[in-house]
């Protein structure tokens, strides 16, 4: 979903400053907006004679953010963005009060007449690139790209230094392109640290957990590959490990110039699902097609990864037609008088998700309502569906809960069947609503669940009774 700015912070911003608009491009498109996730980068310390200069900073972090997994596999799920917000001097303050001068020795002093007022030495220590003007960053996204996913702020600093929060700030110094990546991860994704953030930041999420039994924990299909297990903070200089636990020691969420562990890149991945479709077009669209000729056409655009990952299945009336194309023809032969309904399912196959523990399912639908005459076709409509299906714990011993939201309003069916083909249960579950499931009683073992939308099998799912 794309930010609007319209909390009361920014009516109240609207309402004491006018609408400041500045330059700005696409430095890298890949799609509409709507369908894309759209990172935006603003620059702090940059006088309007040095535009040429951080546009090539902004680039060179875009090159470094596309040329490591998951961002590259789904290059084109982004736009990037920049807006040329002119500062009156250059750089960023240093007032040099910071705790630990050490690490500041060879970093003049000054105070810099910056746009957004970025500064080291924030909150008593020297890398923490920071603003408190925070309103102003939203005020110039509310003025120039409202609806933005990422919003990130580049300073025209040459020294280590950064901070996260809602908007990532980092220096063109050493690491910058790391330090705005790891950042990233927080604000986009919501990663959580794997050095030890401390006791007021642990908790719960995609990376970081108190569970410690190796069948519950939410990362259990990755363990003992990819260097996954359940490892314990440990706080340097306390002399005991913390109760968190993070599923990688050399992650990037742990170490900069590394690459993200299996399970930050799926939750990347989840989070790139959950905003973009990789259904970019079809056709025939949303306007009825009045006496059609067979053979009729219907045609996916799709936008695929890299490599490609996608796959669709077909079906007519509820029957499967075809799989992993992106065009298909209907003869006369192949509907019925009175309605028909042609839909795809699209789905994405990534091996970087290993999908039967992750907890939540995308799927992206097209369906086509194809009325037939008694003198041939009489109209063709379609709509577009994007469905979200979760399912938790799994493994369970006794309680697996159930949600459900898509963009249509429909409803689900749920269907549990045994390895053997036995039916074991069915229910309906209705849009944005919760479901829980009891199977306590069911025999320990692997069972089936598929998913079910307007009679067509959206996905399906293993789930483990323990």
């Amino acid at each position: 979903m794309k930010h609007t700015l319209l909390s009361l912070l920014t009516l109240l911003v609207f309402q004491i400053s006018f609408a400041q608009v500045f330059e700005g491009e696409y430095i890298k498109y890949s799609g509409d907006m709507d369908n894309r996730i759209n990172i935006v980068i603003m620059g702090d310390g940059y006088q309007a004679s040095e535009f040429d200069k951080f546009e090539t900073d902004a680039s060179n972090f875009m090159t470094d953010l596309f040329s490591q997994s998951p961002f590259s596999e789904y290059s084109d799920y982004f736009n990037v963005y920049i807006i040329k917000v002119p500062s009156n001097e250059s750089g960023a303050s240093h007032p040099g009060n910071a705790n630990d001068i050490e690490n500041c020795a060879d970093v003049p002093i000054t105070v810099v007449d910056n746009y957004f007022g970025t500064s080291y030495d924030s909150y008593g220590t020297h890398r923490l690139l920071y603003t408190e003007n925070s309103a102003t960053i939203m005020s110039v996204l509310a003025d120039n790209f409202p609806l933005y996913d990422q919003g990130l702020l580049l300073v025209n600093a040459p020294y280590y230094g950064g901070s996260g929060g809602a908007f990532p700030i980092a220096s063109t110094g050493e690491y910058a392109s790391e330090i705005a990546i790891h950042e990233i991860g927080h604000s986009l994704v919501n990663l959580k640290d794997e050095y030890y953030p401390g006791d007021i930041l642990a908790e719960e999420g995609i990376n970081m957990t108190q569970e410690t039994n190796p069948d519950l924990v939410k990362w259990t299909n990755w363990i003992a590959s990819n260097g996954v297990g359940i490892y314990a903070y440990c706080p340097p200089g306390s002399g005991a490990c913390s109760t968190w636990y993070r599923p990688h020691q050399a992650c990037k969420m742990r170490v900069l110039g590394n690459s993200f562990c299996a399970v930050c890149k799926e939750g990347v991945i989840e989070k790139i699902h959950d905003l973009v479709s990789p259904i970019d077009a079809y056709s025939p669209n949303s306007s009825p097609i009045e006496d059609p000729n067979f053979p009729l056409e219907f045609n996916l655009f799709l936008n695929s990864p890299l490599p490609n990952t996608l796959e669709s299945s077909w079906s007519l009336n509820s029957n499967a037609f075809a799989s992993d194309v992106d065009h298909i023809s209907l003869l006369e032969s192949d509907v019925t008088e009175g309605a028909n309904s042609l839909t795809v399912v699209v789905t994405d196959n990534t091996p970087l998700q290993r999908i039967d523990n992750h907890e939540t399912i995308h799927a992206y639908t097209v369906n086509w309502n194809i009325n037939m005459s008694t003198i041939g076709i009489a109209e063709v409509t379609s709509e577009e569906n994007n469905l979200s299906i979760s399912m938790f714990p799994n493994p369970s011993q006794d309680l697996v809960n159930f949600s459900f939201k898509n963009t249509l309003g429909a409803d689900l069916t749920i269907e549990i069947i045994s390895l053997d083909g036995k039916k074991i249960l069915t229910t309906d579950i209705s849009n944005n609503e919760n479901s829980t499931i009891d199977i306590s009683t069911f025999s320990a073992g692997v069972y089936l669940v598929n998913f079910y939308s307007n009679k067509v099998l959206i996905a399906n799912k293993k789930l483990i009774k323990n």
